[in-house]
């Protein structure tokens, strides 16, 4: 059992968390109209329309505080690690509309022009930007010398208490820092555990509380111990300290995002619809917008492929091929024929190997540069594919001689959105022949990632880094 020395953290001291909020809101009225001031000054001769402006922009100042304040900028996550850059830019947005609200319903700023109200803007956000990066620093030096919000034990040495030790140990920030474990069976238990020391019993608890040594209790018995779990969050209840009942840490494997509410009972959410609200619209909007803008540069080539593959070997033009698309239905994907017309592998029994001899010389090109893929525009266009996504496989298609959907059980979770013409597991490598089962569950891996995770900045990232990993590709055949 190990004793406790020195006062409790600073950081964790009554008030702290208020008045560095305060500071945080403080700094991010100062940014949000300093900039403005600068133009004031710099495209205004008047001192006396200088200080009538200036008292407006304090008043913006304020507003943007409390717009911040509504959008949740300040809340707890605010001490997270996360970067939170949508977060600030919707709600710097938000804020920056009622000042264009205030320019043109009561003719403030007219001296302003649109190009000083942008970069007005772009240098706030900028700003907000950095700030929160030297935050994210700050955090991280105050870790470094044991510095956290709250001084923590977890209670109960259990299973249960290990796993949360232990999952708090991979994603620490600035909230909580374990001090140790609190056990009631103290003779029975080593002197620490999972490099955390063993600081006493209950009563050595209560000790460590009334001295401010401790400023959160983390419970970590078994939810079946309801009794005994009553008996101490009463007992701890007349002490200054935070409680909070820790959850089965095995549920947060199938955690996927967040917990919910039903019926006002929090429940895990293991698993939700993707692209779920307005999203399906979005994308669909982002796809028809892309697949016709990509047709007009692509037309003439394609135009010129489709010739090429007629001179160099009889048959269509054309490829036709049956592949599983949303919600596991078959779908009919376009491709331009880069095999020889009587080789024909409608439904891929057999995949394409190096030197194969059934590709033709056109073929070759077309597939090892996937202009053979430039087709599939049209199926966007009509729906059955988007731009990204999981790429679309034939439904013979195996892996070391195993089919997909029986090679890796979580093969069908990748058709809950429309495949793609490129994915995330395309530009990270994972191309062409799928000979090992490794290359297939890398490739479901990255999938699921992408379908967890979308956003339209995601897609324009992917779309960015596609031609990059076409060039560098080794293993297209």
């Amino acid at each position: 059992m190990r004793q406790l020395s020195g006062g409790s953290s600073l950081l964790a001291r009554p008030g702290f968390i208020e008045y560095f909020l305060a500071a945080i809101r403080l700094v991010h009225g100062i940014t949000a109209v300093l900039p403005g001031l600068l133009l004031l000054l710099w495209l205004s001769d008047e001192s006396g329309l200088t200080r009538s402006y200036t008292a407006v922009l304090l008043f913006f100042a304020v507003l943007t505080v409390m717009m911040f304040q509504a959008l949740g900028v300040y809340s707890e996550e605010i001490f997270s690690r996360l970067l939170r850059f949508r977060v600030m830019f919707f709600a710097w947005a938000s804020a920056f509309c009622l000042l264009l609200f205030m320019q043109q319903a009561l003719s403030l700023f007219s001296f302003m022009e649109w190009h000083y109200l942008c970069l007005w803007f772009l240098v706030s956000l900028l700003g907000f930007g950095v700030e929160r990066l030297l935050l994210l620093a700050l955090f991280r030096y105050w870790m470094s010398t044991g510095q956290y919000l709250h001084a923590a034990v977890i209670l109960g040495a259990t299973d249960n208490g290990v796993r949360l030790a232990e999952y708090m140990a991979r994603n620490r920030d600035i909230r909580s820092g374990l001090v140790g474990f609190i056990d009631d069976r103290i003779s029975r238990l080593p002197a620490s555990v999972v490099g955390l020391p063993l600081l006493g019993n209950s009563q050595e608890l209560e000790r460590l509380v009334r001295k401010e040594h401790i400023t959160q209790v983390l419970v970590a018995l078994p939810w079946s111990a309801e009794s005994r779990i009553e008996q101490i969050v009463h007992e701890l209840r007349r002490l200054p300290v935070n409680v909070l009942l820790v959850p089965d840490m095995v549920a947060f494997r199938h955690a996927r995002n967040r917990i919910t509410e039903v019926a006002g009972l929090p429940m895990f959410n293991v698993s939700e619809r993707p692209l779920d609200g307005w999203s399906p619209l979005i994308k669909r909007l982002e796809d028809l917008l892309l697949a016709s803008l990509a047709l007009i540069p692509a037309l003439p080539l394609m135009a010129l492929i489709a010739l090429a593959i007629k001179l160099d070997s009889r048959g269509p033009v054309l490829f036709r091929q049956k592949r599983y698309g949303y919600n596991n239905r078959l779908i009919e994907v376009f491709k331009f024929r880069s095999m020889y017309y009587d080789c024909a592998d409608i439904n891929a029994e057999r995949q394409t190997t190096r030197n194969d001899d059934r590709i033709t010389r056109v073929g070759h090109f077309i597939r090892k540069t996937s202009l053979d893929e430039l087709p599939q525009l049209f199926n966007v266009l009509f729906g059955s594919m988007s731009m990204v996504g999981p790429r679309p496989h034939a439904t013979a298609t195996k892996a070391a001689g195993i089919l997909f959907e029986e090679a890796v059980k979580e093969y069908t979770s990748r058709h809950r959105v429309k495949p793609g013409i490129t994915g995330w597991a395309q530009i990270n490598g994972y191309r062409g022949e799928t000979d090992t089962l490794e290359k297939i569950e890398k490739r479901v891996e990255f999938d699921l990632q992408y379908i967890e995770n979308w956003s339209v900045w995601f897609d324009l990232y992917i779309l960015c880094r596609t031609i990059p990993a076409v060039i560098l590709a080794r293993e297209v055949y």
